[in-house]
């Protein structure tokens, strides 16, 4: 299978060796012409260097005729060093067209080194006219040297021009090759560019044209890419899935037909059931009956009676409320003060309760019937048992993004291993007691309230007593999201 990944690679290959091949004959050419020039350049340099050599031995002498020390008598030998290195360099300059005046050029620097030396001698011998003549004379020398020289670079400047010029011409034929070059990868490039976006464009548009058709519910067209790449593969794939998906809606149609006869069977069962309860005593009228009682034993100096009958009759009417509805914090502590109520009239002084509430964040939403059920559990299991009873502590406070709920009792506490068990469901709560809403329930509702976890913990330990924590966010996450589309 051609992969598109290889035919990038076969198009990216194909490029580099012509480019390549372009940079190394130009490389080649630049380089030829370069060493070239260099070498044109290197007979000026030394021929300028004979020059300025012998013009630097002419001052040497002179400074030494002038002042006869060692020191400028070193300094002409060291003269003298440089011209003969630079004579060296010069013979090697010779070539057929300037055999003769390099020759008498090499026998000048000669002259001049036996003329200079001959005024040292004479000089050093005391002999002023004679040193003052081979001074002289080396002078002379000295300018017919630089004469020389330019003469020497005239005639080559003559013998090179035809050189030169083809350096000229070959350039801008170098010019005219490169945008020809240009003009040439830019075409291969944009018909390889073409051909490659046509092999990946062509399938992709089928495929587009299929999931149209998808989308509007035509499942019966058949999905075929004639192409030996991925995209054939996915397009394999895709039409697996368009099989599957009309197999799933066909599944769903009849899952559909099932449900719809199963609803109608819960809705004849609900109407037994609601006749069923017909039957029963309406909580309404006891909730009504609660309340007419209250007024009564109010009205016949029994206060505590009647409050203790309000309280009754609060917690019942909020209990018939549905447990999927949210209240507030506020609706879920005035619920729980009549519950305690209720049961400090039960326990008397064996029940002490004790509450720290952070009344700014009552405003919160909360399932209903999320606080009873727990502080339920801590009267079962940490007041009931105990002789002398027992202390329950209730906390709300704010933290940060969350609130937090404490409920906390002074019982015999539990192990680890049953904690563990409660928050995960496998504890179920002793019967007769509760509202029949357990611990778990109330954990799972917090959790699909929030549609987050780990919002209760439990800590407690043998003998130590229990806490109850409950972290909610002070904004849920369905409605931050809400928030954020409607933004």
């Amino acid at each position: 299978m051609t992969t598109i990944q290889k035919k990038i690679w076969i198009l990216v290959s194909v490029m580099l060796l012509i480019m390549g091949i372009i940079w190394t004959m130009l490389t080649y050419y630049n380089q030829k012409t370069q060493e070239q020039s260099n070498e044109i350049l290197q007979r000026y340099l030394q021929l300028n260097e004979v020059t300025t050599a012998s013009q630097q031995l002419i001052t040497n002498l002179n400074n030494y005729l002038l002042v006869p020390t060692d020191h400028h008598k070193k300094q002409i030998e060291k003269s003298i060093v440089a011209i003969e290195a630079v004579q060296q360099d010069v013979t090697k300059l010779r070539n057929m067209e300037n055999s003769f005046s390099v020759t008498n050029y090499i026998h000048l620097i000669d002259s001049l080194i036996e003329t200079t030396n001959r005024s040292i001698m004479f000089s050093e011998e005391q002999e002023v006219e004679g040193s003052a003549n081979e001074f002289n004379e080396a002078n002379r020398i000295s300018m017919y040297i630089s004469e020389m020289t330019l003469t020497i670079l005239d005639r080559d400047l003559k013998t090179y021009n035809l050189f030169y010029r083809d350096i000229i011409k070959q350039s801008e034929e170098l010019k005219k090759l490169g945008i020809w070059l240009l003009l040439l990868i830019t075409v291969v490039l944009l018909l390889a560019t073409y051909w490659f976006s046509l092999s990946i464009t062509r399938p992709i548009h089928k495929l587009t044209k299929a999931a149209n058709e998808l989308s509007q519910g035509r499942f019966s067209q058949r999905i075929e890419v004639k192409s030996n790449d991925e995209i054939a593969f996915l397009a394999k794939t895709f039409d697996k899935m368009r099989i599957n998906i009309n197999d799933l809606i066909v599944e769903i149609q009849q899952k559909a037909q099932l449900e719809h006869e199963l609803q109608q069977s819960k809705l004849l069962l609900k109407e037994s059931q609601l006749r069923g309860l017909q039957s029963q005593i309406n909580p309404h009228f006891l909730f009504n009956t609660l309340n007419t009682l209250s007024k009564k034993a109010y009205l016949d100096g029994a206060e505590e009676t009647s409050d203790l009958l309000v309280s009754v009759a609060g917690l019942l009417r909020y209990n018939l409320k549905r447990v999927d509805q949210s209240v507030t914090l506020f609706e879920e502590v005035v619920v729980l003060n009549q519950y305690m109520e209720i049961q400090r009239a039960r326990f008397t002084d064996r029940l002490h309760f004790n509450s720290d509430i952070d009344e700014s964040c009552l405003h919160i939403k909360i399932p209903a019937l999320t606080l009873q059920p727990i502080i339920e559990n801590a009267v079962i299991h940490a007041i009931e048992p105990e002789e002398e009873g027992g202390t329950i502590w209730f906390r709300i406070k704010s933290d940060g993004p969350s609130i937090v709920i404490e409920l906390e009792d002074s019982g015999r506490g539990m192990s680890q291993e049953k904690m563990e068990q409660l928050l995960k469901g496998h504890v179920v709560p002793r019967e007769g007691h509760s509202t029949g809403i357990g611990f778990q329930n109330v954990v799972k509702r917090l959790q699909l309230f929030y549609g987050t976890e780990d919002l209760v913990t439990i800590d407690s330990e043998e003998g130590r007593g229990t806490k109850v924590v409950i972290q909610i966010p002070k904004v849920r996450e369905r409605e931050s999201n809400d928030e954020a589309s409607d933004r």
